[in-house]
């Protein structure tokens, strides 16, 4: 059976000081679950796994019990070269997803491809019950649509994103100091009217501050929106 060799494969490539690492770096799950395997073994046995006529028995098997099959099962679904059935596969896997790190990671390449159809489902996203859903549509945002695509309602979507999650108030505060790289004009009234909660317009501030993309003088002028 295809999952009992996955994880055969995973269990020989543990390293048990790199599991200990992993799990101070993502605190939100059972440190039971980390095994200790390297991301850059991961992504080459995903490659392979990809090509395998029976990896559906894998991705349908949810939920996992380790975080690298998690990972795995992300840079699988990046293989994906079909946008519909990659699509299909995102959608049976994001509501499984416990960790900013899998979350983060998880990148199909066919979306850049697809982006008018994926603002479709990013709209979505942005409103499901699950962190790390929406962590992911915001995301999304923020690697496709700060560019040659930008567009001033995309901050109004991210910044209407009202939650308490942390992995959540990051990613936005993650978001708006890319976009204040990017779009700096556009971007900056969201701190100049604090229309973001309070913790996430000083965590804006200080990404922002920490840029390299973003100038001496735009920062001293930040500095200045730090304080009520």
């Amino acid at each position: 059976m295809l999952t009992t060799d996955i994880n055969a494969q995973l269990l020989a490539q543990k390293d048990e000081k790199y599991a200990e690492f992993q799990r101070k770096l993502i605190p939100t799950i059972s440190s039971e679950t980390v095994i200790g395997v390297r991301t850059p073994f991961l992504r080459s046995y995903a490659k392979q796994l990809a090509k395998e006529e029976n990896i559906d028995g894998f991705l349908h098997a949810l939920p996992h019990s380790s975080f690298e099959e998690n990972q795995l099962h992300a840079f699988i679904i990046a293989e994906i070269k079909d946008y519909k059935r990659c699509m299909a596969e995102l959608e049976r896997f994001l509501p499984f997803i416990d960790n900013w790190a899998t979350c983060d990671q998880l990148s199909p390449s066919i979306l850049k491809k697809h982006t008018t159809e994926l603002l479709t489902k990013i709209q979505r996203w942005l409103k499901s019950a699950h962190p790390y859903t929406v962590r992911f549509a915001i995301g999304m945002l923020m690697r496709y649509y700060l560019d040659h695509l930008f567009e001033p309602r995309y901050l109004e979507w991210v910044a209407s994103v009202k939650r308490d999650e942390f992995y959540i108030q990051m990613m936005v505060a993650w978001y708006f100091a890319t976009a204040l790289a990017k779009q700096y004009q556009s971007t900056l009234p969201y701190l100049e009217k604090r229309l973001l909660d309070e913790w996430t317009h000083r965590k804006t501030i200080q990404k922002a501050i920490e840029s390299f993309r973003i100038t001496d003088e735009q920062k001293d002028y930040l500095r200045t929106l730090r304080k009520r």
